[in-house]
């Protein structure tokens, strides 16, 4: 009878240093589940460092190592999108390599699906000990508004490690889109999923790859792809300011004319004018925003380019 088969998806920007630690404890699990097949799919996402030539090592005396190496960095997205199209398993699993993502818990995922019908495993992390106190306070902050304003919902510390039967994999592969937020798409394709929850330990080694500003356009990103609540928003406010200022002229029309009173307060006019332009390039910076989004997907650009794989190596 055919052993089924575990992808193991490992999106790797400089992780040289994590990349040894890593494969050895996700192999000493790989034996410990004698009845699975596994191959691991190691993502070159354009790295600086000797991450490459560690993967190529690992794949002369292990077979079962598979990898991609793009021609430049493309972002986890497109790392994570190569992989789920490059697995041949009949479950993936995307993992980090710093092994925040335990590899200890593919066991319990497995025997999840398994035995407990489910068709995804995933894990959430409400608590991280690598995240300072300003990321903690804006993490718990973005979930609880995209939990409001996106119509798809999304767990709070949702991470990508997760264990998918095909099916899942397949919905998400055909999701072609440019611009990917893929905790939204995970959730979007649906299926019956269970969430497990733990702390997520601290790196293993190295440094993590997104500083605030990169976790900032990641969260836009998010609201961008699953909801257009603030297009809704500025629409909303425009109308009230219409409201309100016509209620204004009315007043000082009928001030002017029964009292008359002079029409004054230019100092008070100035600060309005500049308060409604404000306002005004706001919205319009949220608009071109969308507007941004559908260019780049109507150009058609590739989410990735290969530079190699093991196959060239071959």
């Amino acid at each position: 009878m055919k052993k089924e088969k575990i992808s193991i998806i490992v999106p790797c920007y400089n992780e040289e240093e994590s990349l040894p630690i890593f494969y050895k404890e996700i192999t000493k699990i790989a034996e410990e589940m004698k009845k699975v097949q596994f191959e691991f799919i190691f993502i070159n996402d354009g790295s600086k460092d000797n991450t490459l030539n560690i993967i190529k090592d690992l794949r002369k005396k292990d077979d079962r190592v598979r990898f991609i190496s793009f021609s430049r960095n493309f972002g986890k997205e497109g790392g994570m999108y190569a992989g789920l199209e490059y697995a041949t398993g009949d479950f993936v699993a995307i993992m980090d390599a710093d092994m925040q993502d335990p590899p200890s818990m593919i066991k319990e995922m497995y025997r999840s699906i398994k035995e407990e019908g489910y068709d995804c495993v995933a894990l959430c992390s409400p608590k991280h000990k690598d995240y300072g106190l300003i990321r903690k306070i804006f993490t718990k902050f973005w979930y609880k508004l995209i939990g409001k304003i996106s119509s798809t919902p999304q767990v709070p510390g949702a991470r990508e490690f997760r264990l998918m039967k095909r099916k899942v994999v397949d919905a998400i592969i055909n999701m072609k889109e440019y611009n990917r937020y893929s905790k939204g798409l995970f959730s979007f394709v649906g299926f019956n999923t269970k969430w497990i929850q733990y702390e997520a330990p601290e790196r293993i080694a190295g440094k993590s790859k997104f500083n605030f500003w990169k976790l900032f356009r990641y969260a836009l990103e998010g609201i961008l792809a699953f909801s257009t609540t603030p297009l809704v928003i500025s629409a909303i406010v425009g109308i009230i300011l219409c409201l309100i200022s016509f209620i204004v002229i009315l007043v000082i029309v009928i001030k002017t004319l029964v009292f008359g009173d002079p029409v004054s307060g230019w100092p008070s006019l100035a600060c309005l004018i500049i308060f409604m332009g404000g306002l005004q390039l706001f919205f319009f910076g949220i608009m071109g925003m969308y507007m941004s989004k559908l260019y780049l997907e109507v150009k058609k650009r590739p989410i990735y380019i290969v530079s190699e794989t093991e196959k060239t190596e071959e």
